[in-house]
């Protein structure tokens, strides 16, 4: 018996996990409900915690190099400490809630090109981890995110793409350590206009919207007539058209610079 132990530390004749999501998706603020199944190895083993997390691929610009990060942005344990049988299997429901700060992965039905969100599973099990796999989530937009987003296809804007950039953006309610970039390019009704990139940082009771056109590179130039960063109430949403918004201020700013 101590050596069937000794084989189930090293990995080998030991407990393995599975985690299954009832539902994948989800919006900003939801819950992804799904349980963990702990299939028993050939020896007993106690089982010290059960802790489900949400991942992020994150784009890291540093002075000499550019590379992609995994980063953990939410941990919730569940269940409690329990002797796992030889063979047995055991089934933890859950419910995980999901931050109103994660990105958004899908649109439409469809998964946004750049964008690896998923909920991680860490076993705790005889002093040591095992971690399982990456169960992709498709997180998709609040009403506020969709009323956006569909403002710049009725204006003919062109999805190019989606990142998560590590860093903050300023004066905004942005808790995570990373921010969702949307990239859209622009149609022939702005000539001189390359792209306009978006983000989101929501949370409870708003989302902070910020837009900025022709980005020269570096973070956010916060001040110039590029960059333009407004508050939305959830409650809100339908008060305004927003691509009769989004058209005034690239007109306006469009024709200041000789633009259009």
């Amino acid at each position: 018996m101590g050596f069937k132990r000794m084989l189930a530390a090293l990995g080998a004749g030991g407990a393995s996990v599975e985690t299954v999501l009832h539902d994948p998706n989800v919006v900003p603020g939801g819950v992804v409900h799904g349980e963990v199944r702990i299939q028993g190895g050939k020896v007993d083993q106690r089982i010290e915690g059960l802790t489900l997390g949400l991942q992020a691929r994150v784009e890291v610009e540093t002075q000499d190099s550019e590379y992609k990060q995994d980063v953990e942005f939410h941990r919730q344990r569940i269940g409690e400490g329990f002797e796992l049988k030889e063979g047995a299997v055991h089934t933890v429901p859950f419910a995980l809630h999901v931050p109103f700060e994660t990105p958004v992965t899908a649109v439409a039905g469809q998964r946004l090109h750049g964008m690896a969100v998923g909920v991680t599973t860490e076993l705790a099990i005889d002093r040591a981890v095992d971690a399982g796999d990456l169960d992709p989530v498709d997180v998709h937009p609040l009403p506020v995110q969709q009323a956006i987003l569909d403002a710049f296809v009725r204006l003919g804007f062109r999805f190019k793409g989606a990142d998560l950039e590590r860093g903050h953006i300023r004066n905004t309610r942005q808790r995570l350590p990373f921010y969702q970039e949307i990239e859209f390019f622009a149609p022939p009704q702005y000539p001189g206009l390359n792209q306009v990139e978006l983000s989101f940082v929501a949370d409870e009771t708003a989302v902070d919207v910020v837009l900025e056109m022709d980005k020269r590179g570096g973070l956010f130039t916060e001040g110039s007539d590029t960059f333009r960063s407004f508050t939305v109430q959830h409650a809100a949403v339908g008060s305004t058209d927003w691509a009769d918004y989004l058209h005034q201020w690239i007109h306006s700013v469009g024709g200041r610079r000789g633009w259009f």
